[in-house]
């Protein structure tokens, strides 16, 4: 079978535990840096020209690799200007567990996202958690695909680096995060505390919420403490990427300061 037609069968099969995507020039470059799992790499004699390193990393990286027309290129490629080059990558292998007893202990700031829909919001809270400093995110599994090619083009790249769990019970992440003596902070609307008010240079897991229904009420109450971000009055909400940002910034900001 040909390399365009294989590439194609393969992301047409959505059940395969394998092939998740497919990475344009800047993806590919991020996936070889970290040495993740390719499948297979088509790209154009032009491109080649142009990325001989990048290209005979992949290369060495993946399963098949082929040169294609510009026309054959376009039609397997999922976007609609493909920038040269089309990979395939393996599934990132996320455990469908809580912590585990072996994980090691959180020494600085980490994310817990519940039921998030959007594919651009995730990919946006990833990027900003590597560029933040967070060490790792715990993603519920009623969110978006974590392979869904949006959270990775969204993430520019970051989704290569930074740890993720996917887990069927954040109530229990919690509960073993506090064993292990981390501070455990929800982001509420109503809360009392505005974010900026507690310190967050110890140990800390960050509580963010569904876009449109906010932390459910029994994961809320469970954090040692819960903040709001104010907002001004008429103004309902505000992007849960956004907010995760401000809550790792200011944790980046407090921990600067105490130096």
């Amino acid at each position: 079978m040909n390399l365009p037609k294989y590439s194609r069968l393969l992301l047409a099969n959505n059940g395969c535990p394998f092939i998740f995507a497919q990475l344009g020039c800047s993806l590919l470059e991020e996936a070889c840096a970290v040495g993740y799992p390719l499948v297979t790499v088509c790209c154009t004699p032009e491109w080649q020209e142009r990325h001989q390193p990048l290209w005979e990393d992949a290369a060495s990286r993946c399963q098949r690799a082929e040169l294609v027309s510009p026309e054959v290129l376009k039609a397997i490629a999922t976007t609609v200007q493909p920038d040269g080059v089309v990979a395939t990558a393996q599934r990132r292998l996320v455990p469908d567990t809580v912590v585990s007893p072996g994980m090691p202990t959180l020494t600085g700031i980490g994310l817990a996202l519940e039921t998030i829909q959007d594919p651009g919001n995730l990919g946006t809270i990833i990027r900003t958690a590597a560029a933040a400093g967070a060490e790792c995110l715990w993603l519920s599994t009623d969110s978006v695909d974590i392979d869904n090619p949006k959270v990775l083009r969204s993430s520019s790249g970051q989704w290569f680096r930074l740890p993720v769990t996917v887990s069927p019970d954040l109530q229990q992440v919690v509960s073993q995060c506090q064993a292990q003596g981390i501070q455990v902070v929800a982001t509420l609307p109503d809360a009392t505390l505005n974010y900026w008010d507690i310190d967050l240079c110890s140990p800390t897991l960050i509580l963010l919420g569904n876009e449109a229904a906010g932390l459910r009420t029994d994961l809320a109450i469970q954090a040692d403490r819960q903040v709001k971000i104010p907002l001004m009055p008429g103004v309902e909400s505000l992007n849960v990427a956004i907010a995760a940002a401000l809550m790792l910034y200011e944790a980046q900001r407090q921990r600067h300061k105490k130096g």
